[in-house]
């Protein structure tokens, strides 16, 4: 057969798949690529839970075992009790992350309404010199926040965690405002004509009308706050104030056995995971439609 009929005959073929199949497979495929991609990523964490339930002898085998054989309960109440206080470590964490996601979803929303409905002279290039603080890394002012809150008597406390969200963070800023963008302007000019204020306006209409994107940086900030490490490393030297973050280094500075130290891990991932898939909705629908307009 000539190639001319090779490619006559693929042609035909493939006018004989109606669009409905030409779409399902496509859609297969794709469902088949994300899955691998998927399994990769997700098999670190199964590891991870593999070896917080293994005894230290079973730990790393060679050949590697994937399944569940030798599984102990003791490796949890060791690491999470016996060695370290790690119920404080969360209650801190907790109240840290509570503080800090109040004081995001306050002050951004805040100052977003404002960049979103204010006109005023010099609007875009303020707003512009917000964005480009995103390229200045937390290192570059963390000595002159510290020699700051050294002063004024805030080491050792979770206010230096807790205080600077209050006064608005860029990025949470950049995405409210893009979604009060999409927001239409007749509920509020309807709200001003009825006689309300300002802050009315946004206590009232805009945060009511904005719950994904508040979801989506609530999720934000609960994650950054739980995993930060460098703030509370400087921040938070007494061991009563430390965080769940500082825990687990300890633990390892402890040269722990690794099943121990997984075990720990895994306590400090699972709220992560749960907040996440709680609010997957709304943390989506929040970061699709924040993007809609400029």
């Amino acid at each position: 057969m000539s190639a001319s009929s090779l490619v006559t005959t693929a042609t035909q073929e493939r006018a004989l798949l109606s669009p409905k199949r030409r779409r399902l497979i496509g859609n297969g495929l794709s469902f088949l690529a994300l899955g691998a991609v998927s399994l990769v990523m997700l098999l670190p964490l199964y590891l991870m839970i593999l070896i917080s339930f293994r005894t230290a002898d079973r730990a790393f085998v060679y050949p590697p075992d994937l399944w569940f054989t030798s599984v102990t309960f003791e490796n949890y109440p060791t690491a999470l009790f016996r060695l370290l206080p790690f119920g404080l470590y969360v209650r801190n964490t907790v109240i840290i992350a509570g503080l800090v996601i109040v004081g995001d979803l306050l002050s951004c929303s805040l100052v977003a309404y404002g960049f979103a409905r204010f006109r005023f002279p010099g609007r875009d290039l303020l707003f512009g010199v917000l964005l480009a603080t995103l390229l200045m890394p937390f290192v570059v002012r963390l000595i002159p926040l510290f020699i700051l809150f050294q002063k004024l008597g805030w080491i050792n406390t979770f206010l230096p965690l807790v205080v600077p969200s209050y006064f608005g963070t860029p990025l949470f800023i950049f995405l409210m405002r893009q979604f009060f963008l999409t927001i239409p302007a007749e509920l509020v000019d309807a709200a001003r004509i009825d006689g309300a204020g300002e802050l009315a306006i946004w206590w009232r209409i805009m945060l009511p009308l904005s719950k994904p994107v508040l979801a989506a940086v609530a999720i934000f900030s609960f994650q950054n706050t739980w995993n930060d490490f460098l703030g509370p490393l400087v921040f938070l030297q007494k061991a009563d104030v430390k965080t769940i973050i500082l825990g687990l280094y300890g633990l390892m500075g402890m040269q722990a056995e690794w099943q121990l130290v997984m075990a720990a891990v895994v306590v400090a991932v699972l709220p992560l995971i749960a907040v996440f898939f709680l609010f997957q909705r709304f943390f989506i629908q929040g970061i699709t439609v924040s993007g809609l307009k400029g």
